[in-house]
């Protein structure tokens, strides 16, 4: 395994207790989060007892395979994080040495697994090693606009209306909100209730939308306030993701605008 004697007997002993928590998993897997270690701690319990766990450990230490490094013939890739806990540098060195035209990386990191950390340079090393291309990654960030709208006073409105009443004139102002929105274009991403969030590849669209929805809101009776932010998103599988500032900003551009739209413009 690469752990050192006196990290073996400290891993058995752990598993001779029953703990696979604290000290153990902050070692083994150092960027892991407390809820990621409280999973792996469950799931070693669930494979074995503490005593056969134990037993597997002082088994894997004394398991030598340097007889047979020669004999390997095919490619082989090592990779080896600098600071593992488990697996030292120096085992990793080794077997590159000693595997006839081995390939040796070494990255960054501490964690044991290489599930754990930063896995797509593992991802991106392993490719490159099949295929002898490093990948691309391209990024799926676009310039767009995201519109926010919100109702002015809603509650007030609900207790005036009563329930009944307030929930048909809310699905009276969805429905025109979601003609609007397609009408110019947008997407609409979801409702926060008294409020509406949509994007738009770009400024023009998304403040003729939000006037025409002012205007449908006010034949309705509602009052409506608007703010639209320009800035990047991210779009990967046809879904809205990482908008959170642009939506923050679009609705602080509503929030402070009566009757008018609030514009914004950011990264």
């Amino acid at each position: 395994m690469g752990v050192a004697g006196v990290g073996v007997r400290s891993l058995g002993r752990n598993r001779r207790g029953g703990r696979s928590t604290g000290t153990t998993l902050e070692r083994l897997f150092p960027s892991a989060n407390e809820r990621l270690r409280q999973w792996i701690a469950h799931s070693r319990r669930l494979q074995a007892s503490p005593a056969v766990g134990r037993a597997l450990y002082e088994a894997f230490s004394r398991i030598d395979v340097r007889p047979v490094l020669s004999l390997i013939q095919c490619p082989v890739l090592v990779l080896q994080r600098t600071d593992s806990y488990a697996v030292r540098v120096g085992h990793g060195r080794y077997l590159a040495e000693h595997i006839a035209n081995a390939k040796y990386v070494e990255l960054p990191g501490g964690d044991s697994a290489w599930w754990v950390g930063d896995t797509g340079a593992i991802v991106d090393e392993v490719e490159d090693f099949l295929t002898g291309a490093r990948p691309t990654h391209e990024s799926d960030r676009v310039l767009a606009t995201v519109m926010f709208t919100d109702m002015v006073q809603s509650t007030e409105r609900m207790a005036e209306l009563g329930d009944r009443r307030w929930r048909g004139l809310v699905d009276e102002y969805e429905s025109a909100v979601r003609r609007e929105i397609d009408r110019f274009r947008g997407r609409y991403v979801n409702t926060t209730g008294d409020g509406t969030l949509a994007t738009f590849d770009g400024p023009a669209r998304a403040i003729r939308c939000a006037a025409a929805i002012a205007d449908s809101a006010r034949n309705l009776g509602i009052e409506l306030r608007a703010g639209l932010h320009t800035g990047e998103i991210g779009t990967a599988r046809r879904r809205c993701r990482g908008y959170r500032r642009q939506y923050r900003s679009a609705r602080g551009g509503a929030r402070w605008t009566e009757r008018r739209l609030g514009l914004t413009h950011g990264r």
